[in-house]
């Protein structure tokens, strides 16, 4: 028998960022939602909805993966643009780990081409960041089909001269291979704690996921100019007095008012829609959303106004936060 005391091996935990890229509408914030488990990105068919960069944390015994969604990376037509891929690089340059996402439904085109290309330089950097490529929405083609579009992603790697460190076909939607692409990305990670205390699943602001989930009710069912040209922001939310009982655990009743920006007129009439039927069926969907999310019983008043050819002007694009 041994004299040599035993050796207990501590289960190796690992924690770090994870960045979704891809171009606009390339499912990156429904996989976030899924990855999560809960909502912390809004959704739309609508192209760059994506703002911000939305944090959405993965809680699992062993880890603790922190996953960065980002506004689609793309040619920028405007200052905005420019400044969404200046948000967008900025944020690779700091993660553990790039999921590059290209929808299995769309032929790799020279939106993803331009994306490798800018990856490329991080791949092979003084501090080399590993790029997953993820293939989303596979539920929405035939496995002939998917297999020919993994084998095209696997080429644009080599066209840049570079290999991706794995490739995982997903649904975001039925949840195939999410939890497979979650190993991967974890795998991927460094050694470490936590980062963010247990059960907290965003660090963004209760003001901006409002405002998001104002933005994402009033995209449903809109005509393709309005995406790029509506910002919300929220100007106050406050209690209000005489509302709720503490006694009995029920929180005051909270107004909310937001601010709707748009560049025209005509875009203006279009939010409001015919007697302001569309703004209130706007209110009504948004205002579940932000119930669900802050936990109590919300006033939600919209005001919709003209910031002519804001999208182009530094100042408006200052005051309205980007």
């Amino acid at each position: 028998m041994s004299d040599q005391p035993a050796v207990h091996q501590t289960a190796v935990h690992r924690s770090g960022f994870a960045c979704l890229v891809g171009r606009p509408n390339a499912g990156k914030s429904t996989l976030t939602n899924a990855l999560v488990g809960q909502k912390v990105a809004i959704m739309s068919a609508r192209p760059q909805t994506t703002r911000h960069t939305i944090r959405g944390v993965v809680h699992r015994p062993d880890a603790q993966l922190v996953l960065v969604d980002t506004p689609g990376l793309h040619r920028p037509r405007t200052l905005l643009g420019e400044r969404l891929n200046d948000l967008v690089r900025d944020t690779l340059s700091e993660v553990d780990v790039i999921a590059f996402c290209m929808p299995a439904d769309q032929k790799v085109g020279p939106g993803d081409r331009y994306i490798a290309a800018q990856l490329a330089e991080l791949m092979s950097g003084r501090r080399r960041v590993p790029v997953v490529a993820v293939v989303t929405k596979a539920d929405l083609v035939p496995r002939e089909t998917l297999m020919q579009h993994l084998l095209s992603v696997d080429q644009l790697a080599r066209a840049v001269d570079r290999e991706w460190a794995d490739i995982v076909p997903v649904s975001a939607k039925d949840g195939y291979q999410v939890e497979e692409l979650e190993a991967v990305l974890i795998s991927h990670l460094p050694e470490g704690p936590d980062l963010y205390p247990d059960g907290e699943l965003t660090d963004e602001p209760e003001a901006v996921m409002v405002a998001e989930l104002v933005r994402e009710a009033a995209l449903e069912g809109v005509r393709d100019e309005l995406p790029h040209s509506l910002a919300v922001v929220v100007d106050e939310m406050v209690p209000r007095e005489g509302t709720g009982d503490p006694e009995k655990g029920r929180p005051p009743l909270l107004d909310v008012r937001v601010n709707l920006f748009v560049e025209r007129d005509s875009q203006k009439a279009i939010i409001i829609g015919r007697g302001g039927s569309r703004l209130r069926a706007v209110g009504t969907e948004a205002r579940q959303g932000i119930e669900k999310l802050l936990g109590q019983r919300i006033y939600l008043d919209l005001h919709v106004k003209v910031a002519k050819d804001w999208q182009r002007d530094p100042k408006q694009l200052r005051r309205l936060g980007f």
